[in-house]
C-alpha cells in the first residue's frame, strides 16, 4: 500500500514529524506507564515500540510514495519548524537519562528492571545518535554543536568526524569500515567498524588539525569537544546518583552505539561503487545505498531511510529528502532489518541474492574484501582498476544534479 502516492501538498507528512519524538518519549514514560498499570513489562517500552511495534506498523502501514518536488525544495529547506523537531530531541533526551539515574539509583527497581529501563535508554541514545547524525551534516555552527551534544549520552563523539568526513567519503567501498561486505555477519562487523571508525576519525582529525598548524590537544579538536560532554555528563550523573549508575550508564551507551552500528551494516551491506581508470572511485550515487520508503520507521527516524538520496546529496536536509527507484530496496523497514541483521543465516537468506539481483549476479561487483593497495580516494597517481570488477558502463542514476 502506498499512502501518499500522488499528493501535491508540498510535504504530506508536515504534522507526522513530530512523531519522530516517540523516541526520546520513551525515556520519560516508563516508570508513569509502570505507576499506573503496575506492568513492569513497561520498563522494556524502548525495544518492544522499536523492535515490535514500529515493524508491524510498517507492515500494516506500508509506504509513503511521496518526493519533495524540486519548486518546493527552498521552502521546504529553510522552514524551521523542521529544525525544531529534531532540537527538542536532546532535552527531552537528557530529562528522560536523568530520570533513569535516579531509578538505576534507588533499591525500590529490582535487577530486572533497571536491565529493562538500561536497554529503553540505551534505544533512546541510538536513536540519538540519528538526531546527531541530521544535524551534524549542517553548515550552521549552532546545529553542528548539537549534534555533539546529542552524542554524548552514547559517548560516540568521534561520529561527527568520522560520518562526515570518512564515511561519507568512502562508503560502499572496502575502505569504510562502515560498510559492510558482502556474507560478512553482523557480528564480524560491529568489532571491525567500531574499531575502525574510531581509528579513523582520529587520523583524519590529527590532520586537519596539523593543516591548520594546530597540535592534537587544541581546543579546536572536535573529538576532544565532543568527548569532554560525555566526560560532563557521566560525571555529572556519578556524582549527583552515586557509582550504583556507573554500570547501567555503560551498558546503555554500549546499546546505543550497537544500534547505530547495526544501522550501518544494514545501509550498504555488499553495495560497492565502481572504479575510474585510473583507479578511483566514482561519484556515490542512490545505487549505493539500500533504501526504504515504509512510512513509519521515515517518521520515526527523520527519512533516515531515503539513505540513497542522503549520500548522493548530503547536504540535503531530512523533510527534501527523496525515494529514487534507481537505489535497491530493502524488503521491510530498518526496525525490521535491524532484528533480521542480529540472525545471520537469516540475513543472508533475506538479502545476499538482493545484492547479486542489484548486480546483474555479477559477483566481481559486489563488495567482498579489501583489495586496494593504496588511498583511492587521493590524487596520489594512476593505478589500474582490479581486472576482475571495472564495467565498461556507467550505473545508472550517476550523475545526478544535486541542490
Amino acid at each position: 500500500m502506498t499512502v501518499f502516492k500522488n499528493t501535491q501538498a508540498r510535504d504530506p507528512k508536515r504534522y507526522l514529524w513530530i512523531f519522530g519524538l516517540i523516541a526520546p518519549g520513551c525515556a520519560l514514560l516508563p516508570s508513569q506507564l509502570v505507576a499506573h498499570t503496575g506492568l513492569e513489562l513497561f520498563w522494556w517500552i524502548g525495544p518492544i515500540i522499536v523492535f515490535v511495534v514500529i515493524p508491524l506498523l510498517d507492515w500494516a502501514v506500508g509506504d509513503d510514495g511521496s518526493n519533495p518536488r524540486d519548486e518546493d525544495y527552498e521552502v521546504l529547506s529553510n522552514d524551521r519548524y523542521y529544525r525544531w523537531c529534531t532540537y527538542l530531541f536532546l532535552p527531552m533526551q537528557f530529562v528522560g537519562l536523568l530520570i533513569a539515574g535516579y531509578l538505576w539509583s534507588r533499591t525500590e527497581l529490582s535487577l530486572v528492571d533497571k536491565l529493562g529501563l538500561a536497554v529503553t535508554l540505551g534505544v533512546v541514545s541510538g536513536i540519538g545518535i540519528n538526531a546527531a547524525h541530521e544535524l551534524g551534516h549542517r553548515v550552521e555552527h549552532m546545529e553542528r554543536w548539537f549534534a555533539k551534544v546529542a552524542l554524548a549520552q552514547s559517548g560516540y563523539g568521534h561520529f561527527f568526524v568520522e560520518h562526515n568526513r570518512g564515511h561519507h567519503v568512502r562508503v560502499a567501498t572496502p575502505e569504510d569500515p562502515a560498510s559492510a561486505r558482502f556474507g560478512e555477519s553482523l557480528w564480524e562487523f560491529l568489532p571491525r567498524s567500531m574499531v575502525g571508525g574510531f581509528r579513523s576519525a582520529l587520523a583524519l582529525e590529527q590532520e586537519r588539525l596539523s593543516r591548520r598548524g594546530k597540535g592534537f590537544f587544541s581546543l579546536e579538536n572536535h573529538l576532544l569537544q565532543a568527548w569532554s560532554m560525555s566526560i560532563a555528563l557521566f560525571g555529572t550523573m556519578i556524582v549527583v546518583f552515586g557509582p550504583l549508575v556507573i554500570p547501567f550508564l555503560a551498558l546503555q551507551a554500549l546499546i546505543g552505539a550497537g544500534l547505530l552500528e547495526t544501522v550501518n551494516y544494514v545501509e550498504h551491506y555488499g553495495l560497492l561503487r565502481r572504479r575510474r581508470s585510473n583507479g578511483n572511485y566514482v561519484r556515490c550515487t542512490p545505487r549505493d545505498s539500500w533504501n526504504s520508503d515504509r512510512l513509519v520507521t521515515n517518521i520515526f527516524l527523520f527519512h533516515l531511510q531515503r539513505h540513497s538520496d542522503h549520500h548522493a546529496n548530503p547536504g540535503r536536509r531530512y523533510q527534501t529528502l527523496r525515494s529514487s527507484m534507481q537505489a535497491p530496496q530493502l524488503p521491510a523497514g530498518y526496525a525490521t532489518m535491524v532484528v533480521l541483521a542480529a540472525v545471520p543465516p537469516l540475513w543472508r537468506a533475506v538479502m545476499d541474492h538482493r545484492v547479486m539481483d542489484h548486480y546483474g549476479g555479477d559477483l566481481t561487483l559486489v563488495n567482498r574484501k579489501l583489495r586496494a593497495k593504496r588511498n583511492p580516494f587521493s590524487n596520489a597517481g594512476p593505478m589500474p582498476p582490479p581486472a576482475d570488477r571495472t564495467p565498461a558502463r556507467t550505473p545508472e542514476g550517476a550523475g545526478e544534479g544535486s541542490h
